[in-house]
């Protein structure tokens, strides 16, 4: 059988048509929506993962990471509603209760500082502690690290202040340099809403000069500050009114104070009082959370120890403790000893250079803005 063969029909071929090419700016728009999402996606799982640790530090599965969490989110100034987002404010106060500080009356007696009394401190190790006027020592703990400056004169220890108030404070080593000062720490309570700091809190008293009078500003304010004397004072001014403070002012010759604020409730978690007439105050628990911290204290010399430790991540430390700040004022002497501003405000500046800044990330090198610091001149 002869195989039929049928013509082919002729296959026609169109020229390719090009793509056109995609304009720059759409390339651009386009790489930058896929960057954006995958940051975002990255933020929400961030942001899932943060939700679930915070709900399982303030859960009962580790009572000790649960006690921390709220009594260290409680001293913080804008981040206190964490401790809620989880809790009841029954249940912050019972964990509060159990990590905080008894309370202590005890009024400074002025008989147990005796000024230029001895040229140098044994420390319990047995080592002598050099004579210079100013002695600058490193201190440590397991969650800390700090500097301490030893200011054996006391007469050289002051408070600098912006007055008359005004909306916006300075970085510290403005108030140092701009009071002839050598070194300074952050003080007592003020507005720190937006690093703004011009405004402080309770009262302030500059070269014996009244320059704030509102004791009833916030509960629990403890007068800190230095008589004509130069003997470090620590008062409980809760229940003053502005008469009954002008009046201690002028009969304990104050020369220099700020104040502070003692608060142990589901809003705050404050402390003033560490040591007073070499009696430690007495803790529950560590009494207190881990966090940057600035204190004072006096030795029975009549030396000034000025302590800034920092916290919150920075050199991978959480901070110091109530017990921490004791435990270092009664190593190195104090008769009495309290606590100032501390956190993000905590700073201090010593020979033209910060030996310890903010934790916060974005001022890292320097101090926040304030209203008042007590500085030492030489």
């Amino acid at each position: 059988m002869q195989n039929s063969t049928y013509p082919t029909k002729p296959v026609s071929r169109r020229p390719a048509v090009k793509k056109p090419k995609e304009p720059t700016y759409k390339k651009v728009i386009r790489i930058c929506l896929r960057a954006l999402a995958m940051l975002l996606t990255a933020v929400l799982l961030l942001a899932a993962v943060l939700v679930v640790s915070l709900k399982m530090m303030c859960s009962e599965i580790s009572p000790a990471a649960q006690k921390m969490f709220v009594t260290t989110i409680l001293e913080t100034g804008q981040l206190k509603f964490m401790a809620s987002l989880f809790l009841s404010p029954e249940e912050i106060q019972e964990i509060v209760n159990t990590n905080s500080m008894k309370e202590f009356d005890a009024e400074v007696d002025d008989s147990l500082i005796q000024i230029g009394s001895s040229g140098s401190f044994e420390i319990g190790t047995g080592e002598t502690v050099n004579t210079d006027p100013i002695e600058l020592v490193e201190v440590s703990g397991p969650s800390f690290y700090g500097n301490l400056l030893i200011v054996k004169d006391p007469s050289k220890v002051e408070l600098a202040t912006i007055y008359p108030w005004k909306a916006e404070g300075v970085t510290l080593d403005k108030l140092v340099r701009d009071s002839g000062a050598i070194a300074g720490i952050n003080g007592g309570l003020y507005n720190s809403t937006n690093n703004s700091g011009g405004a402080p809190y309770g009262v302030v008293v500059c070269k014996g000069e009244i320059q704030l009078n509102e004791p009833q500003q916030f509960p629990g304010l403890v007068l800190i500050g230095l008589t004509e004397d130069n003997i470090l004072q620590i008062i409980n001014i809760e229940d003053m009114s502005k008469q009954e403070v002008a009046d201690l002012i002028a009969d304990k010759k104050i020369r220099d104070a700020v104040t502070f604020q003692e608060e142990s409730s589901d809003a705050n978690n404050h402390f003033v009082q560490l040591v007073i007439n070499g009696e430690a105050r007495e803790l529950n628990g560590m009494g207190s959370g881990l966090n940057p911290r600035t204190a004072i204290g006096q030795r029975a010399d009549g030396a000034l120890l000025l302590l800034v430790t920092d916290g919150r991540g920075k050199s991978g430390h959480l901070g110091a403790s109530a017990s921490d700040l004791i435990n270092v004022m009664l190593e190195y002497g104090a008769v009495n000893a309290a606590n100032l501003d501390g956190g993000s405000s905590s700073c201090m500046y010593y020979g033209d250079e910060y030996l310890m800044t903010s934790v916060t990330f974005y001022y890292s090198n320097a101090s926040w803005k304030l209203p008042v610091a007590f500085v030492v001149h030489e």
